[in-house]
């Protein structure tokens, strides 16, 4: 939510990044919780939702963009490998096809906009053979998952390593042609928007 530090992003990354992990998110914090009803939604905290998981990732994506298009993942032209990729952490509850409980309305909508974001990065930066991904980590034990464990089965509850690993293993095997706009779970199932 800091555009001076956004802004001098791409001057202290330096030249070339071939992998961009954007890992913004908010889903609650001491004063707000998700919305489980329409009658709890409030402006600030919407917002609040929407500069934090979708407007943060996509202004950090636009400063590295000279950066990404010196990525040398590929290895020419002619690679299925794109020369760079953006990995958006986004969630399942922002897909409005698997939206089968409703609530959490800022969380999900500011995750929706994300992928639709990540889609058109992805249309836009082909032509410099970067590929962009929206990618569900699941429900991994970090302080933003915290208060909702207590329902979520243990074998569906992931270390962050565990969780780090399998993303980084959808990264590594991003096809530009194939991968590039899509929305994938954490096994590497493809999501609908």
């Amino acid at each position: 939510r800091d555009d001076a530090s956004i802004d001098a992003l791409a001057a202290a990354v330096g030249d070339r990044v071939d992998v961009l992990l954007n890992c913004a998110g908010v889903l609650h914090d001491a004063a707000h919780q998700p919305e489980r009803s329409l009658d709890r939604l409030s402006r600030d905290w919407l917002l609040q939702s929407v500069d934090v998981n979708c407007a943060g990732p996509i202004l950090v994506t636009k400063a590295l963009r000279r950066a990404l298009a010196a990525g040398r993942r590929g290895s020419g032209a002619a690679s299925s490998r794109p020369a760079s990729v953006v990995a958006n952490l986004s969630a399942r509850v922002g897909s409005a096809t698997d939206n089968g409980l409703g609530g959490w309305h800022s969380y999900r909508a500011s995750k929706a906009a994300l992928n639709m974001l990540t889609k058109n990065c992805a249309i836009e930066l082909k032509k410099q053979r970067t590929a962009c991904v929206a990618l569900h980590p699941g429900t991994t034990d970090t302080g933003l998952s915290k208060p909702f464990q207590k329902n979520v089965q243990p074998a569906k509850l992931f270390p962050a390593a565990f969780t780090a690993a399998q993303l980084l293993d959808i990264v590594d095997g991003v096809e530009l042609e194939v991968h590039s706009g899509g929305f994938y779970a954490w096994d590497g199932e493809s999501i609908e928007f």
